[in-house]
């Protein structure tokens, strides 16, 4: 099959054929269908995240069964999957209490040692991304990284609710949950941070704060609910918010951007009791000083990282597909342009033009 191989770091994807081995026991192989080019990829691309190379990335993928490993009964040949980078052990405490984002051995989903490696390129086996590597035409991951979703959604919105849907939506609803009428801030909309805003609106939000200095962005913003927008170059995010809010501040600040700046400003503009709420991909080392007295202590306010959006996969793509047929959830302006897998490269060096979103691999 074809994938997208990253060789070392800060080389280009260059497209070749890799060897991707039968499924075992409780994996699935999938024919991919559609799958979103990420900004995390790129962080792992460039070295911000050290993973061993070559590797093949991407991991948000939807695609249609293939075959199934003899111990995997609940999926058929056929089914329309969407492939997540979740993947809990079934077995410890957190997995019982339903929050498989917490489970301490997600490594469980790997392929046991002693046998083939799952992808393999010129003879050597390839790093799976997250178990997914969904640059490539087909996939290979334990059944506890797919989940069922109807035929009906098309895949290349169907691939977003593998990562990018379920991190920004389940950040507010799964993480934060957001009251009705509360307020909220989300600094940086891009496929992340539209689903933020999103979630907020669907939760009843008050008042939906969009801080981007692209002007598209911001006006998507809106599309997805945003009651408010300001643009950072133009205006201090912080006060402008705390005017917004006749002094006060918002309740919940998610930090999407991934970074030190707005980090801090996520923190600072919230009100008694508020939290700040992180799920921006940082690199390595990047770090963001705190005074107790003034920003914890005094404020009363919080700070939390956000793995996935506290997402529970099994329940939460599946009700997001279910949404979306229903006409709830807005994922076809999440889809800005659809490429093939030779034009990778330029998808990514394009990902920030005007009004861009999330541009989309499909596979014929």
């Amino acid at each position: 099959m074809k994938a997208a191989v990253t060789s070392e770091v800060g080389a280009p994807f260059v497209v070749e054929d890799v060897e991707i081995d039968d499924p075992l026991d409780f994996e699935v192989l999938v024919d991919v269908e559609a799958s979103g080019l990420c900004h995390s990829d790129v962080v792992v691309q460039q070295g911000g995240v050290k993973l061993p190379m070559p590797i093949v990335l991407g991991h948000e993928a939807a695609g249609t069964v293939k075959a199934i490993g003899a111990q995997v009964s609940d999926l058929a040949v056929g089914d329309r999957v969407v492939a997540t980078l979740l993947a809990g052990c079934g077995h410890c405490d957190r997995c019982y209490l339903g929050r498989p984002y917490e489970c301490p051995d997600q490594a469980a989903a790997e392929r046991p040692p002693g046998n083939r490696p799952r992808l393999s390129w010129r003879g050597h086996p390839l790093t799976q991304f997250w178990r997914v590597s969904g640059f490539a035409e087909q996939i290979l991951v334990h059944r506890s990284q797919l989940v069922k979703i109807s035929k009906e959604v098309p895949a290349d919105r169907a691939c977003l609710l593998g990562c990018g849907v379920i991190t920004g939506m389940g950040a507010v609803v799964n993480t934060a949950r957001v009251q009705f009428g509360e307020s909220v801030a989300v600094f940086g909309t891009g496929g992340v941070g539209l689903n933020a805003v999103q979630g907020a609106a669907l939760a009843g939000a008050h008042r939906i704060i969009a801080v981007d200095p692209r002007p598209d962005m911001r006006k998507m913003a809106r599309k997805f609910g945003a009651t408010h927008t300001i643009d950072p170059a133009e205006a201090d995010p912080v006060a402008s918010i705390r005017d917004l809010t006749a002094g006060a501040g918002v309740q919940h600040a998610f930090e999407v951007a991934g970074l030190p700046l707005t980090a801090r400003q996520a923190l600072q503009c919230l009100s008694k009791g508020g939290t700040a709420y992180y799920l921006g991909m940082q690199p390595a080392g990047h770090e963001l000083p705190v005074d107790i007295g003034a920003d914890l202590l005094r404020s009363q306010a919080g700070m939390r990282g956000v793995y996935m959006g506290s997402t529970k996969p099994h329940h939460d793509i599946a009700l997001y597909a279910d949404l979306y047929l229903q006409g709830r959830l807005n994922l076809d302006d999440l889809v800005s342009s659809r490429i093939t897998l030779n034009d990778i490269n330029q998808g990514y060096a394009t990902a920030h033009e005007k009004g861009a979103v999330r541009t989309v691999i499909t596979f014929d």
